[in-house]
Order: C-alpha cells, then sequence, then structure tokens
C-alpha cells in the first residue's frame, strides 16, 4: 500500500471460531510490547469484498475501475483483479504493478495529464489502448506514439472547478477542439470522463456534469466518432448512505441521456469506495509534553508532569508517536483529514477523564502534526493508539517521504468471508496465485 511495506510472499490469515480483527490486533501489540514497539498494518480483506458485494448491489450496471493510486498493495491488486475490477493507472510504476498481475490492457485506463512520451510509449508497447485527455499537447504526442490509442477526453465539471485549486478536464470548448484536432491527427476517440469530488453536497453536480457529457457525445457523432464509454468517476465516499445518494441521483440522468440502447458502457472510479475500511493501523506513543491553560487569563504554561495543577489549571498533552506524515500518514501533507484514533483497550480504564491532545509524528518537523486537537483520557509513553479507515492514508503521495521503514500490513480474512468469496468464483490456485491462505495463529 502506498506508505505501507508488503512482504514479498502474500500470506492471508483465515479467522476461524470467531476470532475478530480486534483479537489479532491485540496479538500484535502484545508481540510488539515484547519486541521494539514498532507500528504495524492489520487489513481485513473481508471489508474489501463487502465493498465489492455493495458496489454490485447498488450499482450493478456501472463497472467500477480501481485507481491504483488510492492503495497500491499487490493483494489490492490482486483481490480486485479476481473480482472483476477495472485499473485507472497513472503512471508506469501503476501500469506495471497491474500487468504483473496478470490484469488485461483492455481492463486498464492510463490516467494524468501532461503525460511524458515515454509513458504514451509504454503503453503502446503494453496494449493499454484506453488513455485520457485533456489537452492538445498530449493529443499531438499520443498521436505520434500511440496511433492506435482510443481517447477519453476529459472534461471539467462545474463542482470540481469550485473545489479544486486546480481545474482538471477541459470546457465544452476545449472539448470540441480536441474532438476536431484528434480527427485531424486521425486518433480515435471512444468516450468521456469526469469527475465529482465526494464532497461535493450540490446534487445538481452530476446533472451539470452528464448534460455536457451528452453534448460531447453528440459532437463526437457529429465528427464520425463511436463514443462508446462514459466514465462517471470517483466521487464515492465508502459509505453506503452516500452510494445510494449518487445511484438515485445518477440513475434517472443515464436513463435519460444514456439509455441502454444507446450502447454506452458506464463505468466508475471507485477507489477510496474499496479500500477505506479495510486497513487498521496501530502507532505506539514514544514521548509526551504537558501544558496548562488557565481557565482565567486563557494563557498556556509548560510544565513537569510532576508538578502539582491550580483549580483553574487544564491540563493538555502532546503525544508523539512512531509513525507520522512522512511515512503512513503522508496523505495529511495532501489535505487528507486524520480521524480522532482509539485507545487501545488494554491501555484503558473505565470512567478515565478525557483532555485536551495533539498528536504528532517522530521527526520534530512543525509539519509532522498528524491530529491538531481530539480528546483523549491521559496517556502513558508505551500506549498504543487505534487509527481504521487508514485504507488511503497515503492517497496522492509519494510511496513514502524518508528512508525510515515502513509498517507491516498483516492481511486477514473471515471464513464467512472467505466462503463467500470462493460463492464468487475466486481461488487461490486460479484467480490469487501470488497468495496463500494460512491459519490464523500457527
Amino acid at each position: 500500500m502506498k506508505g505501507f511495506f508488503d512482504a514479498p510472499n502474500y500470506f492471508i490469515e483465515l479467522l476461524e471460531g470467531g476470532t475478530t480483527l480486534e483479537n489479532v490486533i491485540d496479538n500484535h501489540v502484545y508481540e510488539q510490547n515484547l519486541a521494539e514497539k514498532n507500528a504495524f498494518v492489520v487489513a481485513d480483506l473481508g471489508a474489501l469484498m463487502r465493498q465489492h458485494v455493495l458496489w454490485k448491489t447498488t450499482m450493478p450496471l456501472v463497472r467500477p475501475f480501481y485507481p491504483v493510486c488510492c492503495n497500491s498493495s499487490p493483494v489490492v491488486i490482486e483481490v480486485l483483479s479476481a473480482l472483476g475490477v477495472g485499473f485507472v493507472c497513472a503512471n508506469k510504476a501503476e501500469t506495471t504493478l497491474v500487468l504483473d498481475h496478470d490484469v488485461p490492457p483492455e481492463n486498464i485506463i492510463l490516467s494524468g495529464v501532461c503525460k511524458q512520451l515515454s509513458l504514451i510509449k509504454h503503453a503502446a508497447k503494453t496494449g493499454i489502448n484506453y488513455l485520457v485527455c485533456e489537452n492538445e499537447a498530449d493529443l499531438r504526442k499520443i498521436a505520434r506514439a500511440h496511433p492506435e490509442a482510443k481517447l477519453l477526453l476529459q472534461v471539467s465539471t462545474e463542482a470540481q472547478v469550485e473545489e479544486a485549486s486546480v481545474t482538471i478536464g477541459c470546457s465544452l470548448k476545449g472539448c470540441r477542439h480536441l474532438l476536431e484536432m484528434a480527427k485531424e491527427l486521425s486518433v480515435n476517440v471512444v468516450g468521456v470522463t469526469f469527475q465529482v469530488l465526494a464532497s461535493c453536497r450540490d446534487p445538481q453536480a452530476y446533472t451539470h456534469a452528464l448534460s455536457d457529457a451528452r453534448c460531447i457525445f453528440d459532437m463526437g457523432k457529429e465528427l464520425g466518432f463511436d463514443m462508446n464509454i462514459l466514465d462517471i468517476g470517483g466521487g464515492f465516499s465508502g459509505s453506503e448512505f452516500q452510494l445510494q445518494q449518487v445511484h438515485s441521483v445518477v440513475r434517472p440522468l443515464l436513463e435519460a441521456y444514456f439509455p441502454s440502447a444507446s450502447g454506452v458502457s458506464v463505468i466508475a472510479e471507485p477507489g477510496n469506495f474499496f479500500v477505506f475500511s479495510s486497513f487498521t493501523l496501530a502507532v505506539n506513543v514514544i514521548g509526551k509534553k504537558a501544558a496548562c491553560r488557565d481557565l482565567l487569563s486563557s494563557t498556556h504554561v509548560s510544565f513537569a508532569l510532576s508538578d502539582e495543577l491550580t483549580p483553574n489549571d487544564v491540563p493538555e498533552f502532546v503525544y508523539y508517536m512512531n509513525d507520522g506524515v512522512y511515512g503512513t500518514f503522508v496523505g495529511k501533507l495532501f489535505g487528507n483529514i486524520i480521524a480522532t484514533p482509539s485507545v487501545h483497550k488494554m491501555s484503558l480504564t473505565l470512567d478515565e477523564p478525557v483532555f485536551s491532545s495533539s498528536l504528532w509524528g517522530p521527526s520534530c518537523d512543525p509539519l509532522d502534526q498528524v491530529v491538531e486537537h481530539c480528546l483523549l483520557p491521559e496517556l502513558a509513553v508505551g500506549d498504543w493508539l487505534i487509527f481504521s479507515n487508514m485504507g488511503t492514508s497515503g492517497q496522492e503521495g509519494p510511496a513514502t517521504l524518508s528512508d525510515t521503514d515502513q509498517p507491516p500490513v498483516y492481511y486477514t480474512i473471515s471464513t464467512d468471508d472467505w466462503f463467500e468469496m470462493q460463492e464468487a468464483g475466486i481461488s487461490l490456485d486460479d484467480t490469487m496465485k501470488n497468495l496463500s491462505l494460512v491459519q490464523y495463529g500457527l
């Protein structure tokens, strides 16, 4: 995974007899307490499977294409490939990773703007024909280096323009220009893609985006292109409620603009949706500082942990963890919000008071703040914090920003989820050859 390290051999621990994910975390905390107290990750592949079932149930006519940048764990790639999911890749490393897992090139879309010529040549050499294009410079490079390419024009949306600092995609007028140029350069255009961010609260966002897409399809038809792919993007947070909301808005629009009789295949890019809840991170508290806030003057003063406080003094704590933004929490540097962790139950007694706290990585860098403010009971050095929903912690960031060791990932699946995978036609022998199933605890 981005920000995480996967061992060369991918062992999946089968949880039997009522063993839970919490039991697995407890066991690894116990082992680390006897060793070096390193951070670690536990992945629940059953959660990945359940999200796929939810997608197929809610959006049966929209085929998912998974953006590898969300979480590039080889195990995630292997499982999603076995489930028939396509992939969206943004660079050579991602395309190589996916191709190495025997994903057919026709199930891969090369995204990204301002592609290097070497990347376009690599796509042509490996048979990846579906490329996203949003500007004239890329179109000319594609015409020269990959004449067999099948382009998806990226159109900007009103919601994306309002919320993002950089506009991705081109306007309707720009799409017309690209279509005319593609015709002149003999490059095939087969579809349209757009992005509506999951954070968008405007119910009209998809209305405008799909209306624009219909206009581009009509312009393409006018110029002689047979366009048959519509990509509605990756605006899916991971919650069932939000997915149903999007579906309730999109379904009637698709029926109006792109009915099944039109022959248009509708796809989407649910990245966060698939992996968000599958990964849990455990970190160790390696340092602690205390300050007090005077209720009368609202001033902050540092104090020693052994000092006595007056009735007007409210303690606040700063905790340092053995992982930070230059490791697993790299997504924080790119605007991701890190939720308040829970305290591992072995470290917590009932009815403890909570205090204002901030959480920091180990680097002593002012940027290495993971959580600015949260309420936690007073912790001691050596206690453990559990961060849930860490499946996309390294989203849009590099694999790591330092040379520090990355947390190992322990993959698990319950017997019920494994049986459900088998019923879906997945087996280790045929569809997931790079994984090994072992009984938990052996």
